[in-house]
Order: structure tokens, then sequence, then C-alpha cells
């Protein structure tokens, strides 16, 4: 078997995306998943992409999310013109809202957009309600992001996959990594359950797994498992047009007559059951926010499991003391979204290149408060 130039572990669109970056680069790539590949909370979620502006971005946070949003719209023609698959990415727009609070109580992130000269409309309930006429009266603040945009996950997913198979990326499902091989401060192989699997260099991109394999390469990148139960319900017509979000819960519209409910923030470890108090929560928040909901029909439920990092950033960059590892992982709810300027940011990296951007606010040994062991090491095995 030829050693590939590049071990990715981990199937998500984290993995997919630098998978796809760096076989359009000349890499030969491998994509190991102890899973189906793109199946978990990559595929789990809502595929909502917030706007941003790279030149303008007073954070590194702020920055990744603006090289994203100048990514998205050349990403996604390529991915259609080489596999014919749709992803779904549109710019529909989105509204944030708060019921019952004071008008000014989205002013800081209103300010905040400006700052980074995002377009942002600051909106009276009355207007919100000429943008969206369905919208519940309890409306108090809101404004509006017209580039705000969306995707759709399974359809995204399926697109990466079929890229990388076509540039000649080999994708392992079923194949999960439980430690290294490696000389000094060299990895020379991963240890699988379908044997060892040698390459040049490795990154891990395993979401929430992420942190007990870098363990076993004397690596501490927190990451724990959060729940994230989402909803499908169906209506026609529709009775929103556009994104609607009221802080971390949100209700997405898509074309054909569906729409998406999320999302629960649930510290249960590796559990991704559905549960009764869940999926009615996020029933009754969507009648809250649109009381016509009430009446749509359920069509199913599921939940993934988002990777959270004690600070809320991902970890990008070089696993320190190995040579050869990297790691991309960490990314909580904003995996698909920065999943573009990741992979560029990782790409370059790995073939050892400078970085777009800076990504020491990102380095995988910087401080944190970090997690108790319980927190980020459930007894519950992962599924």
């Amino acid at each position: 078997m030829n050693v590939s130039d590049v071990v990715i572990l981990g199937g998500g669109v984290i993995g997919l995306s630098l998978a796809e970056e760096l076989s359009r680069r000349g890499a030969t790539v491998a994509v190991l998943d102890q899973g189906a590949i793109g199946q978990e909370a990559s595929w789990a979620g809502a595929g909502m992409l917030p706007p941003g502006n790279f030149e303008h971005a007073t954070t590194p946070a702020a920055r990744l999310r603006g090289m994203s949003h100048a990514l998205w719209p050349a990403f996604s023609e390529r991915l259609l013109a080489e596999t014919g698959i749709d992803n779904g990415y549109r710019r529909s727009g989105g509204l944030e809202i708060r019921l019952g609070e004071p008008a000014s109580t989205l002013a800081a992130e209103v300010a905040a957009w400006r700052c980074e000269q995002v377009e942002v409309e600051p909106l009276t309930p009355d207007a919100a309600w000429q943008y969206e006429p369905a919208l519940t009266r309890q409306v108090t603040a809101a404004y509006r992001l017209p580039q705000m945009g969306q995707v759709r996950n399974p359809r995204h997913l399926k697109a990466l996959q079929a890229a990388c198979t076509n540039r000649g990326v080999v994708l392992q499902p079923g194949t999960a990594a439980y430690g290294f091989i490696r000389d000094g401060a060299k990895i020379c192989a991963v240890r699988t359950n379908q044997g060892d699997v040698a390459a040049g260099r490795f990154v891990v991109a395993g979401g929430a797994w992420s942190s007990r394999l870098l363990e076993t390469a004397g690596c501490r990148a927190a990451v724990r498992p959060l729940r994230g139960q989402i909803a499908l319900l169906a209506m026609h017509p529709l009775p929103v047009r556009q994104i609607v979000n009221v802080g971390p819960r949100y209700i997405v519209p898509r074309p054909d007559g569906r729409i998406l409910i999320g999302s629960t923030e649930e510290p249960v470890g590796f559990d991704k059951r559905n549960t009764a108090e869940g999926v009615g929560g996020l029933a009754g928040f969507a009648a809250r926010v649109v009381p016509a909901l009430a009446a749509a029909a359920f069509e199913r439920a599921w939940a993934g499991l988002r990777p959270q990092s004690p600070d809320g950033l991902p970890y990008l960059g070089g696993a320190p003391g190995c040579d050869n590892l990297f790691v991309a992982a960490g990314h909580f709810r904003a995996g698909l979204q920065l999943s573009p300027a990741t992979a560029l940011a990782l790409t370059q990296l790995v073939l050892g290149q400078p970085p777009f951007m800076p990504l020491a606010a990102f380095a995988v040994d910087r401080p944190t408060a970090g997690f108790s062991s319980a927190e980020v090491s459930s007894s519950a095995e992962p599924n």
C-alpha cells in the first residue's frame, strides 16, 4: 500500500474540507473515521453561515469567520462544477430578535457588526414584522443581517465526499484510531483497528473525540461533547423566508417547505439520543417565535455532539512536541461555517507555508481554564 502524504483523522466537514483543499494542491490524502464519513455533528447542523469581513475584523475568531464568508461562494460553485451536487448555498438573510427584552438589548451586537463593516440593519418591531409578518407580536428588539447565508449540510458533505473521491482521496470509514507510533518528535504511523497507517503528516480533526486521541501523543487539547438536538418541521407555504435567531436558538427555513428548529446545548457526554424534553422544548420555542408553526407537521428529530473547547475557540496548529502532527478541532457550533478558512489555514501549515493569518489565538497549547476530566472524558462510550 502506498503511503499518503497526509492522513486526516476524522471525516466530518473539517476533515473533508481539508482533504479537498490538500488534494487540489497535489497532496495524496487518506481520511480515516471511526464511523461513517460525514455522519456526526457536521451532518446534524442547520447550515447557518454568519457574515464577516476579513479586512475589518477585530478579533482572530472574526477574521476566521470573515475569510470563510469570502470563500463560501466560490467553494460552493467549485463543488457544483466538479461533482454536479448542489449544496444549497444561498445568502438568504437573517434576523436576530429578542422577545420581551428592552429595545436596547441588541445595541452592542449591532455596534460590533458595524465595527467589522458588516452590513447590519437595526429594526424596530414594526420593521421586523414587515420582513416577517408571521413573527410573534412579542418581538421587542431586532436587527437584520442581509448577508447571512446557509447551506444544506447533508448535500454539502455529499459534494465534499464526491470531490475528494474524484481526486483520489482514500476514504476509510469504520477505521478507529487509538494511538500513534512515533520516533522522537516525529509521528511515523497511527494505530487503528484496521492496522497501522503510515504517512508523512497527520491531522487530528476528530470533533468531540479529538481529546482522547491527542492524549496518546502527549497533547492536551481539551474538547468536550455537547449534545445539540434539532427538530425538522414541514409547512406549506413557509411562514418565514429567512433565518430567525433568538440567541443560541434558531429557525431555518428551506426552499422545499421544511423548517429546522434548533438547538439544545447539553453536557451529557457521548449520548446522542433525542429526548422528549429536548424535542418538546424546540417545538415550544418554534411556536412562541412563529405562532403558525404550532400547526406545522413534525417530520423527525436528531442530535449531534458538538466539540466545545474551554474558551470557545477551535484548536488550529501544530501539536506541541510533534513535528508532523496537526490539530483542527473544537469548533463547537461553527464547524461548518468556518470549514473553508480552517481548510485553507491547515493546508498552508501542513504544506510548510505561512498561513493567511496568525494562528496564535488558536494554538493547541494556549492557556485555557480547561474542563474537568469528567466533562472531557465521559464514562459513556462513543457511538
